[in-house]
């Protein structure tokens, strides 16, 4: 731990004092205790500790909150049960809201009331910014993507040579027609990646852009910004996040494209397509849509034809949060997938009651965290495991690297493919 300095503290007490609006005050305040919330979250489920209720981290905001915000917490804070920001306090919020939180929203579901305990998690975490209380790993993603463009710091040259590489593999299979524009002014579709893609899954790109020649879309990557990720939302550092999305927003603008299209990463889809008006304070003057969403018109229009038969193996679906439970696309990610494979197989629970792979919230970027981010995600293992399916099919890659980790961890024996990946391999190709 650092030493906190009362300058630090205040600027900590500034994010709980120098609210906006309502919604922060109603949410700290409105928790009953009534234990609900419990049985809904991945790390309480594993560990069967108090300290990872999620009502337990709201009363963890809300009691510094009443400490320095209410007169009753000044006056008296034992009776109030109100807690000092000293170095103890502090270290109890970075193991709790970084550490024991993937910000999945599905206590939000079990809540009695509804309190938005992922909305008050990233309170919190905005606090331990304020006081450059940051994991270390999770600020050196969030600095690889301020500084080079993407979170995984790949040079301009490697990602080129990549993409280079996946067209001369998309030619070998749909012939030298087929390609993948780089930095296409006017194009109507400016795709994006996770840049996991180009560094661990080539071959996602390669299915994406099969599924876009299939289309006869005018599409383009940007060797500039191709990340669709913000670590700066998990981070809690709001002026990283707003100018990740910043970068994002004039790529748009430089290369005249109409269509944002989001690729297949859940909290990248949330940052970009939800946060990023609010970091920003302006309407985007182009269409952003997921990637899901765009597979979904092509296959109802007939830009692109699919036979489900070639996919002649049991496939089961995991939910990426900010996709299904808190983006709302559960009809068109089962649409989609019911057109492209034979035998569907739901997980128990599924859809928006579907469990957290324990990669979110920015746990895949904290190493800090790696053995703890395995153990949950036991329970994932579970859901996979018993289904009896082949292939489990996610559109998000930071999903994608969670569940091929406890694919091995648990030898479940499984493959992992991306939505793109399975489309790609359902195409139809005349001729």
């Amino acid at each position: 731990m650092k030493e906190i300095s009362s300058e630090n503290i205040q600027k900590a007490v500034d994010i709980l004092s120098k609210h906006t609006d309502s919604k922060l005050l109603t949410h700290l305040n409105s928790c009953v205790h009534c234990g609900l919330c419990e049985t809904s979250c991945l790390f309480w489920k594993t560990f069967k500790e108090s300290k990872y209720i999620p009502g337990m981290k709201v009363d963890l905001v809300s009691s510094i909150y009443r400490r320095y915000c209410t007169f009753m917490g000044k006056a008296a804070p034992k009776l109030t049960h109100a807690r000092d920001l000293t170095e103890e306090t502090i270290a109890e919020m970075v193991d709790s809201l970084y550490g024991a939180c993937t910000m999945c929203g599905r206590c939000v579901k079990h809540c009695s009331i509804g309190v938005d305990i992922p909305f008050v998690v990233r309170t919190g975490r905005r606090m331990l910014a304020a006081m450059g209380m940051v994991p270390e790993s999770l600020q050196a993603t969030v600095a690889a993507a301020i500084n080079t463009g993407n979170n995984m710091a790949i040079s301009t040259e490697d990602f080129v040579d990549t993409i280079e590489w996946m067209e001369e593999e998309l030619q070998d299979e749909l012939g030298e027609e087929a390609k993948i524009p780089l930095n296409k002014e006017g194009a109507d579709i400016l795709y994006t990646l996770n840049p996991r893609e180009p560094k661990f899954f080539p071959l996602s790109i390669a299915a994406a852009a099969k599924i876009f020649h299939q289309a006869g879309a005018n599409w383009t990557l940007s060797t500039e910004m191709y990340d669709v990720t913000n670590y700066g939302y998990f981070s809690g550092k709001d002026e990283e996040a707003t100018a990740i999305a910043q970068k994002m927003f004039d790529e748009m603008e430089r290369l005249g494209c109409k269509t944002l299209v989001l690729g297949e990463c859940g909290h990248g889809s949330r940052a970009l397509r939800w946060e990023a008006p609010n970091y920003l304070k302006k309407r985007p003057d182009f269409q952003m849509i997921t990637l899901i969403e765009l597979l979904e018109d092509y296959i109802k229009t007939g830009k692109i034809k699919v036979d489900k038969s070639l996919n002649a193996k049991k496939y089961t679906i995991h939910d990426p949060c900010n996709i299904v439970r808190n983006g709302g696309l559960y009809n068109s990610l089962r649409y989609v997938t019911r057109q492209v494979v034979p035998e569907l197989i739901e997980m128990t629970p599924t859809g928006s009651d579907n469990f957290c792979c324990g990669g979110g919230g920015g746990m895949l970027a904290m190493s800090e965290y790696n053995e703890r981010r395995i153990k949950v995600g036991e329970i994932k293992a579970e859901q996979i495991r018993n289904t009896g399916a082949d292939v489990v099919i996610t559109p998000c890659h930071n999903c994608v690297d969670q569940l091929t980790q406890i694919n091995n961890t648990y030898k479940l024996k499984v493959e992992i493919k991306s939505l793109a990946e399975v489309v790609a391999d359902a195409l139809v190709i005349e001729g």
